[in-house]
């Protein structure tokens, strides 16, 4: 049976005024979305700046990240354009035994079905002993999982290609492979998702919903009457009205200035968006302190 379901955070990747990786800071943050209810966390997803991150700082990272108490927690992400870098990266990783990734396509080139098969044929040639789930976004990469290639992918390599993370939405209401695992990217699809017979969910917004999202998901197990589902939905459409790691990185830096800090060309929320989210979501009686205790 595979362990790798429920609430997982697409975790946020936490920076020094120089700019550069905050490894400790980084880790003791994933740590504690585990701690308030997230069953994992992905590190060097697209909410956590992996595109824009140094291959040096995410290898120094993996290695820190291997000696810790929930090391079987995560998934790790690439963020890598390039075919090498991303196989050179999860060689390392697979090497401290972090062997569950999140891959995306390449972003930028136009491609279809079969270049994408081929891309990761050659991943799991040279990383065989990798389990993937496959990242559909659209909107990021521009191109999109087709059915017929994801069970495609499947069937070629059962043992390597574990699951989805659809965040494109085209796929988790329609795919229907035997142990594969569907994660849609919001919490607006977790409980539609769940009745569907999907994996959980893989947010950038569940670095704030860990404890909230965490009760939808045991209430649908338990077959408990849905008490948090709407407030859960309504903070999610709240940030849903910005970019999301500006909006995410905008709110936490109410708790610690640390979350100021951002990579170009991504940026904070202005003062005027910044203050409108947190009035929209103290409207919710969601703020910092509930984000623990929700």
């Amino acid at each position: 049976m595979n362990k790798i379901k429920g609430i997982y955070a697409a975790s946020m990747s936490i920076l020094n005024k120089n700019l550069s990786l905050n490894i400790d800071r980084t880790i003791q943050h994933a740590e504690s979305l585990i701690d308030q209810g997230c069953h994992g966390v992905v590190i060097f997803g697209s909410t956590g700046q992996a595109q824009l991150i140094s291959v040096s700082e995410k290898i120094d990272l993996l290695n820190h990240l291997s000696t810790t108490k929930y090391k079987s927690n995560y998934l790790i992400g690439t963020g890598f354009n390039s075919l090498i870098e991303t196989i050179n990266t999860m060689k390392v990783s697979c090497s401290l035994n972090l062997k569950n990734f999140l891959i995306m396509p390449p972003a930028y080139y136009k491609y279809g079905d079969e270049e994408v098969i081929d891309f990761y044929s050659r991943i799991i040639e040279a990383v065989p002993d990798s389990r993937i789930i496959l990242y559909n976004f659209e909107k990021l990469c521009g191109y999109r999982f087709s059915i017929p290639c994801v069970e495609e992918l499947v069937k070629k390599f059962p043992k390597q290609i574990i699951g989805v993370k659809d965040s494109t939405y085209n796929l988790y209401e329609n795919l229907n492979i035997e142990n594969f695992l569907i994660f849609p990217g919001s919490e607006l699809k977790l409980l539609s998702g769940l009745e569907l017979g999907c994996s959980g969910i893989i947010t950038a917004t569940c670095n704030v919903t860990a404890s909230l999202s965490r009760k939808v998901y045991e209430d649908f197990l338990s077959k408990k009457s849905q008490t948090h589902n709407g407030k859960l939905c309504d903070v999610r459409k709240t940030f849903d009205r910005y970019n999301l790691i500006s909006g995410l990185h905008s709110f936490m830096s109410d708790q610690d200035s640390i979350f100021k800090n951002i990579l170009p060309p991504l940026s904070l929320l202005d003062h005027v968006d910044k203050n409108k989210l947190i009035s929209d979501l103290k409207k919710l009686d969601f703020n910092l302190q509930t984000t623990e205790a929700a």
